[in-house]
C-alpha cells in the first residue's frame, strides 16, 4: 500500500481516511496569510455514500487503498444497479448505480471498463477518457454552422444532457469526454432520410 500527500491529491482519488474508504469528489488549495497552506476537500464514504468536506493541512499524508482493476464489459442495468462481467473470470458483478454517481452518464451496454475491486469487492469502475454516444435529442442542426462556435443542449443515448455545437444532429455519434462531459468532436453522422 501506498502512501499519498494533499499535493497529489486529484479528483477520484481514493485514501483511506479515519480507517474508512474515501473517494475524492473536490478539492482546492487554499493558502492563507501567515498560515501554512489547507487543502478543502469534499470526500465521499465509498461504502456509505456520506458526503463530508473536510480540510486537511498541505503535507498531510494519506494510505492508498489495495485496490485492483479488471477488465470487465457492461451487461446490463436497472434502475437500480449495473451488472458488469469480468473478462478474464466471467464472473458477473453488480454495483449499485448511487454508487456510481454521474459516471452512469457514460456507459452503455457492451461497453468495456476498469472494475475496482477492494477487499475483493467490487466498489467502483473505472472509465475510459473518452466514448463514443449517440445523440437522441437535440434541436434540428444548422448546415454550415460548423464554423460559429454557437451551443446547443442535447441529450445522449445514456439520457445525459451535454452542450454541444449548432450542426449537431440527432443520429450522430460524438466523442464525450467523461471526466467532465464535455464534447470533443463529431466521429460521424447518421445519414439524412434524404440521402436514403
Amino acid at each position: 500500500m501506498g502512501i499519498v500527500e494533499t499535493s497529489k491529491f486529484y479528483k477520484g482519488l481514493k485514501i483511506i481516511f479515519e480507517d474508512e474508504l474515501w473517494e475524492i469528489i473536490e478539492f482546492q488549495h487554499r493558502v492563507m496569510q501567515q498560515r501554512a497552506p489547507v487543502i478543502k476537500t469534499k470526500l465521499k464514504n465509498i461504502f456509505t455514500g456520506l458526503v463530508q468536506e473536510k480540510s486537511f493541512r498541505s503535507g498531510d499524508t494519506f494510505t492508498l487503498p489495495d485496490l485492483s482493476k479488471k477488465d470487465s464489459q457492461v451487461l446490463f442495468s436497472n434502475d437500480l444497479s449495473i451488472t458488469f462481467m469480468d473478462l478474464e473470470s466471467f464472473e458477473q458483478h453488480e454495483i449499485n448505480i448511487e454508487k456510481l454517481g454521474n459516471k452512469i452518464d457514460f456507459i452503455k451496454e457492451e461497453q468495456n471498463v476498469l472494475l475496482i475491486h477492494y477487499n475483493g469487492s467490487p466498489i467502483d469502475i473505472e472509465l475510459p477518457t473518452h466514448v463514443e454516444l449517440e445523440i437522441k435529442e437535440t434541436e434540428p442542426g444548422l448546415k454550415g454552422d460548423s464554423v460559429t462556435g454557437g451551443n446547443k443542449p442535447a441529450k445522449l443515448e445514456t439520457g445525459a444532457e451535454v452542450s454541444v455545437p449548432l450542426f449537431i444532429n440527432i443520429g450522430d455519434f460524438v466523442k464525450i469526454d467523461t471526466r467532465d462531459g464535455r464534447y470533443i468532436c463529431l466521429l460521424y453522422t447518421s445519414p439524412s432520410p434524404r440521402d436514403s
